[in-house]
């Protein structure tokens, strides 16, 4: 980078960003609140993908569970990545380089939030041919199909980050300037309206055109059962239907709270590059940047509260409690047996059906 364009960097950045003491003290505590969500976010994203496992979900839902795979880590790079900014680094050399490009710049949190906001068009995508089109998804739809959808998931999210960071981001004077150095204005403003394009408008129309065909779907194939002769539909029927009900609400609920939680962010940041004036008006900037990493500590809430099979699992964690046993001698039961007196110990008593 030219001396010339350095300072004009430099300039831009020093005339359109607040530096008053307050600002900072603004920055500093959303910083700390960043970092609680991402450690609420990591625990509860962790325990939900136990609760997958041990319920078997995470070979039933291959996609829903990477979507928690990725949030996990996402989670914990936003911790790592603010954990970071804290420390306010002085970078030198090739260490800071690259704790510039892979860290401070947010590429590696951001190639985990472009991996999710790709994987649950693809999670969408999956429910709609499985309800609406189930004939063709059962003769078509292979595993290979689902772990390329999740393969691409990632590498697209690491490709498309990267693409941008190191073009757009350098060190100057020991300071990480992420994705402000730009060949050209058309080129940012390009960058902004097709991300917009990409992310908020075709994922929302993913979303309703899909879940209302899944919604009419689901409904008709309500009537048909209520249709039934007075012995009606079986009950391995009636299971599997709830069962598909329940994760159609379950997902219907999370890309719900994603639009919501993603939306304010992305309108702001696309009127900025469309004004050209990169002033950051913080009391705006961080509560919106804020409520669009809250979707990643949120979520796992979703599923404990509305994923049944989840619910369960985490039911019998909470409810489950050890209980002292009395010593008690065995009474001989045969004449081979042997009496003999256990030791105290702990009983496992779990309450309620699972």
């Amino acid at each position: 980078m030219t001396t010339e364009t350095v300072a004009d960097v430099t300039q831009t950045i020093s005339t359109n960003v607040l530096t008053s003491s307050s600002s900072r003290g603004i920055e500093f505590y959303f910083q700390c609140a960043v970092i609680v969500i991402g450690v609420v976010g990591t625990a509860a994203n962790a325990l939900i993908l136990y609760a997958m496992v041990a319920s078997k979900q995470h070979k039933k839902n291959i996609l829903i569970f990477n979507q928690n795979v990725i949030d996990l880590f996402s989670c914990i790079f936003l911790v790592i990545t603010y954990a970071a900014v804290l420390c306010n680094f002085h970078l030198i050399g090739s260490t800071g380089y690259w704790l510039c490009m892979l860290i401070l710049s947010e590429n590696l949190l951001w190639c985990m939030i472009m991996a999710s906001k790709t994987n649950l068009i693809f999670v969408t995508i999956e429910r709609y041919l499985k309800v609406v089109h189930s004939a063709w998804s059962k003769k078509k739809l292979r595993n290979w199909m689902i772990y390329s959808a999740i393969a691409f998931a990632w590498i697209s999210g690491f490709i498309h980050v990267n693409a941008l960071v190191f073009p757009t981001s350098d060190v100057i004077d020991g300071v990480c300037y992420s994705s402000v150095i730009w060949k050209s204005r058309v080129a940012q403003l390009s960058y902004a309206i097709f991300i917009f394009l990409l992310f908020v408008v075709f994922i929302l129309i993913i979303f309703v055109v899909c879940y209302w065909r899944i919604l009419i779907a689901i409904r008709r194939q309500a009537h048909v059962m209520t249709g039934y002769d007075t012995s009606g539909p079986s009950a391995s029927q009636v299971q599997s239907h709830q069962m598909q009900s329940n994760v159609i609400k379950t997902m219907i609920l999370v890309s719900a709270f994603y639009t919501i939680s993603d939306l304010p962010m992305n309108i702001f940041l696309l009127i900025t590059y469309i004004r050209g004036s990169f002033t950051i008006l913080l009391g705006v900037y961080f509560p919106l940047l804020l409520l669009s990493f809250f979707y990643f500590c949120a979520n796992p809430f979703i599923y404990a509260t509305k994923f049944d099979p989840v619910k369960r699992v985490l039911l019998r964690l909470i409810l489950c409690k050890t209980t002292p046993v009395q010593p008690i001698e065995n009474i001989n039961l045969t004449a081979s047996a042997t009496s003999h007196r256990t030791q105290p110990g702990k009983q496992q008593v779990c309450h309620g059906r699972y």
